[in-house]
């Protein structure tokens, strides 16, 4: 029997991966698509090379993610070069991590969800949310990049509503203000991703620590 497959998203800094732990604390394994994604560029790393240059190396020989980052996130069309090489291989790990679960439910953590090869099997989809003012600050304090960088790299992000309509799934939101700005009738993390796990008759499983 196939595990209920869930879908969750949202955008840069709202909080998606901590929602994956809730997720993963609640017995449900979660895949995070986008480490895929990095290990996939290292396999493309040739390819990569030839069409972004050699000075996205960093000291170790590596690609240096936040160099390729800056250059990406200039320019859609680079954007879009880079997705082309990468989901490929990441779309292939996906399928094998898929196919290997065993529990009655699991989980696809991507940002990119509507671009991923699970998209079609989603059970329902979990877009998490932020004030914006708290997603900037949160990706501050994470990435050290200058705001006028975060914001030009925050306006380039675009909205995949649309695209999660289409599949025609249910779809829920939950909202992640960390405490700071809340407002009044938000409920708490922990309760927002429990009632939606209940109203789809997902049963809480032993934690997988």
């Amino acid at each position: 029997m196939k595990p209920r497959l869930i879908g969750l998203t949202g955008t840069c800094c709202a909080g998606k991966n901590h929602v994956a732990g809730l997720l993963e604390a609640r017995g449900i394994p979660v895949l995070d698509v986008d480490r895929l994604g990095h290990a996939a560029i290292e396999r493309e790393k040739p390819a990569i090379l030839a069409r972004f240059g050699a000075d996205i190396l960093g000291q170790d020989g590596a690609i240096d993610r936040r160099i390729l980052g800056r250059k990406v996130f200039a320019a859609p069309e680079a954007l879009a070069a880079l997705e082309k090489l990468v989901h490929p291989g990441a779309n292939t790990l996906t399928e094998e991590w898929i196919a290997g679960q065993t529990a009655g439910a699991c989980a696809i953590n991507a940002a990119l969800l509507h671009k991923s090869c699970a998209f079609d099997g989603l059970d329902f989809i979990i877009v998490v949310k932020a004030p914006l003012i708290i997603r900037l600050l949160r990706a501050r304090a994470r990435d050290r990049l200058p705001w006028l960088q975060l914001v030009r790299r925050f306006g380039s992000q675009r909205d995949f509503g649309a695209q999660y309509l289409r599949k025609n799934a249910d779809i829920y939101t939950v909202f992640n203000s960390g405490g700071f700005c809340a407002p009044p009738a938000e409920a708490p993390l922990e309760q927002q991703v429990d009632r939606i796990l209940a109203l789809k008759g997902i049963e809480r499983a032993p934690s997988l620590g």
